[in-house]
């Protein structure tokens, strides 16, 4: 049944006003010592020298895990199985490589902003560029998206009305946002922890259906009956012959194209790193470390759901509430499964849902606002501008970034576009040029600003060049080499992923010959501070970092 039952409500409210008073109470302690901090701007918008390493972790997990993974990844779990998890899985070691190398020099060069960072490694016009870009990707693509796709969920769950529910998620998220990261950072702590928990209760209850359904009861034989007959959705590495080859190809998922999503995402997104931007390095490299562990537990939350409720549609147990519009929707997986939970626990894993969603809007807004405020109002339409008036230009960013979204989510036709790998997809168009821009950038001092602007333009039009290829020339020949499969018409097609690895592999070439053919000629280019000792790490976080890659392992080991 699709609505919610008064004690539902009364979890909901309860998680509501903990976080939000929790929050209320951050942002008073805050500005209560003294007057001058809430104008602020470094303190408003990266929380300087304020967060924890387990609020910097949390927060890093809370503004990554959205309807987009709760919806989306569970669906994608329902279609081709614990594969998908590898997005998460192999994240956890990309933000180890990201807590080594990237968060140093970011931090040793005091570079709050990915535009700053561009200005100062590149020009201000590559900065100014990219800066337009990313609040235009921000607000139309992701808040949208986000707000959207979390508002269909939880009115499928709570069988309330759509725009309701957007109002209700853009007016949560908006009054956190306005707190500063300072109240975002530790109030992701609380939605963390209803993200968890009433994501592991869905999980259990999945599983626990399972065994049920086969006579018997607990988690433990629910996942064992899984295993055995849903065996084919226990592969991490697809074989060419796999219908899903085309979205995780092979081997690509550990040594190519997967490593560019991940450490563009994780990497180079202000969304992300912004959280670790405002402490120092320790704090910083241990929150991140955390985040790798949360990382791990995410497939269990988001992924195993899903394939209970493939195997339960097997058996038929849901098979009509899985069909929309008379076709199979694999994207229904979660929210059915919700809609089965019992009384109480529905209301917990609609909380969490919710804490999700929220938590993720309120993290893109943050960064939408910092982006608008540092590298286009102060730089552009008022350079004088006081710190509280920055302050207040974000605030008001931040109101305008979720009335745009609002407005705009509805004719995007988002929910028709289907779900986690659309998105991860169509993000690949930008993903090799810019993640090639940066690692350039960062560990090369001849990369020039021309070869940087090659990146983001001749990327972007390199991923659109590949993605159509298929419809005027053959590309069998690449077969044999896994590098193209033949989608439903009989034409053969590159992978996303791969796409992804062979333009991220043009772009550097083209970026070394465009800077060794500019500094021949006398260009000068602004290399950032780097230094070896930069990259040295404590022993307790290469004792963590060792605990994670055995773990994983292991997982990819008894997975494979």
């Amino acid at each position: 049944m699709n609505k919610l039952a008064t004690i539902d409500y009364i979890v909901f409210f309860v998680y509501f006003i903990i976080v939000a008073g929790y929050g209320v109470w951050i942002y008073r302690r805050k500005t209560g010592h003294d007057g001058t901090m809430e104008g602020d701007s470094k303190d408003y918008f990266l929380a300087e020298g304020s967060l924890t390493w387990w609020a910097i972790g949390s927060s890093l997990i809370a503004s990554n895990i959205s309807a987009e993974q709760f919806v989306g990844m569970s669906g994608s779990g329902f279609k081709m199985g614990l594969a998908i998890a590898t997005y998460e899985w192999m994240a956890a070691i990309t933000l180890i490589v990201v807590a080594v190398f990237f968060i140093p020099v970011y931090l040793k060069n005091h570079i709050f902003t990915m535009p700053q960072f561009l200005s100062q490694r590149y020009n201000g016009t590559v900065a100014m560029i990219m800066a337009l870009f990313w609040l235009a990707l921000y607000v139309v693509v992701n808040l949208t998206s986000i707000l959207y796709l979390g508002a269909i969920a939880i009115s499928s769950i709570a069988g309330l009305n759509l725009n309701f529910c957007m109002y209700m998620l853009a007016g949560f998220a908006v009054l956190i946002t306005l707190g500063g990261m300072k109240v975002i950072g530790f109030t992701d702590v609380i939605q963390v922890f209803f993200l968890i928990l009433g994501g592991l209760a869905t999980t259990y209850l999945a599983l626990n259906l399972v065994a049920e359904h086969y006579g018997t009861s607990g988690v433990v034989n629910g996942f064992h009956l899984m295993t055995q007959n849903a065996g084919d959705h226990f592969h991490m590495i697809f074989q060419r012959d796999n219908p899903n080859y085309i979205d995780l190809p092979g081997l690509t998922v550990l040594l190519g194209g997967m490593w560019i999503v991940n450490l563009n995402y994780w990497g180079c997104n202000q969304y992300i790193t912004q959280r670790a931007l405002g402490a120092d390095l320790p704090t910083a490299r241990a929150g991140i470390l955390f985040a790798a562990f949360l990382k791990l537990l995410m497939p269990v939350i988001v992924v195993l759901p899903g394939i209970a409720a493939f195997v339960l549609y097997k058996s038929n147990v849901f098979s009509g509430e899985m069909m929309q519009n008379g076709e199979l929707n694999p994207d229904r997986a979660y929210p059915v499964l919700l809609n089965i939970l019992p009384v109480g626990l529905k209301g917990l894993s609609f909380a969490a849902l919710t804490a999700a969603v929220v938590a993720s809007l309120a993290g893109k807004a943050n960064s939408i606002a910092t982006i608008f405020t540092l590298d286009v109002y102060k730089k552009v339409l008022n350079p004088e501008a006081s710190e509280k008036r920055l302050v207040t230009t974000g605030k008001i960013a931040v109101v305008v970034a979720m009335i745009l979204g609002v407005l705009i989510a509805p004719h995007l036709g988002i929910d028709k576009k289907g779900g986690f790998q659309y998105i991860q997809e169509y993000t690949g168009f930008v993903s090799p040029g810019i993640f090639a821009m940066f690692i350039l950038g960062f560990f090369w001092k001849k990369t020039t600003s021309t070869a940087a602007l090659f990146a983001t333009i001749g990327g972007f039009l390199l991923s659109v060049l590949f993605k159509f290829l298929p419809g005027f020339a053959d590309l069998s020949f690449l077969a044999p080499l896994g590098f193209a499969v033949p989608n439903a018409a009989g034409v053969y097609e590159i992978p996303f992923l791969d796409r992804m690895g062979f333009v991220f592999l043009i772009c550097v070439v083209a970026m070394v010959a465009i800077s060794l053919a500019e500094t021949s000629r006398g260009v000068k280019t602004n290399g950032l501070e780097v230094d070896r000792s930069m990259f040295k790490t404590t022993r307790s976080f290469a004792i963590g970092t060792m605990i994670v890659l055995l773990l994983l392992t292991t997982l990819y080991t008894v997975y494979w």
